[in-house]
């Protein structure tokens, strides 16, 4: 009968050791490594819906700096509690303009083929129209892919650096979607 209560014992400490370690893994890989979110909102129509999740690699920043075209997940600038997803469009020390419908970095129109034809790009309170912002070091400036249904950068200016949680890397939902998020090349070099 003892015997049978230690190896009841022993299986149960092996239990929780192996509950112990799951957790320690989760949260290493959750805190820094890649973390779930849930795309909310039309902002990011066609490329990214509402409902979908996405896995934010949190690591990629730490090696390189953002790229021209990341899909990003960052704190909203006026709430900290919510995060947001938007498309880095504008990198630090450059030059960018909204005018005739569509976004230039210094003075060249930015070619994007991810957006629709008929998407027209139209100023906001922070960058009107014609206006030159010329971004800040450690600063980036964003917009949603669905233009017209998107509280981005022209609305309230540059997300920091160190605001940004990560790039969004990999769809897992639903399934039909389910994939890498693809790499976006640009024509022109600014």
């Amino acid at each position: 009968m003892f015997d049978l209560v230690k190896r009841i014992g022993a299986f149960f400490l092996d239990a929780i050791e192996t509950v112990v370690i799951a957790l320690a893994i989760f949260v290493v890989i959750y805190l820094f490594l890649i973390q779930p979110h849930q795309v909310k909102g039309s902002s990011m129509y066609p490329n990214f819906i509402d409902g979908e999740y996405i896995l934010t690699d949190k690591i990629s920043y730490r090696l390189h700096l953002p790229q021209r075209g990341d899909v990003i997940v960052f704190k909203a600038p006026k709430d900290h509690e919510i995060d947001f997803i938007k498309r880095i469009i504008g990198l630090p020390g450059e030059v960018v303009k909204v005018s005739g419908g569509f976004v230039y970095i210094n003075e060249k129109q930015l070619s994007e083929v991810y957006l629709p034809k008929d998407y027209v790009t139209k100023p906001g309170s922070f960058l009107t129209l014609d206006q030159n912002a010329i971004v800040a070091p450690d600063e980036y400036f964003v917009l949603g892919d669905n233009r017209s249904h998107s509280s981005d950068s022209r609305e309230w200016g540059f997300v920091k650096k160190e605001e940004i949680i990560g790039k969004a890397w990999f769809r897992y939902w639903p399934v039909s979607q389910l994939g890498f998020v693809p790499k976006v090349k640009y024509s022109l070099s600014f």
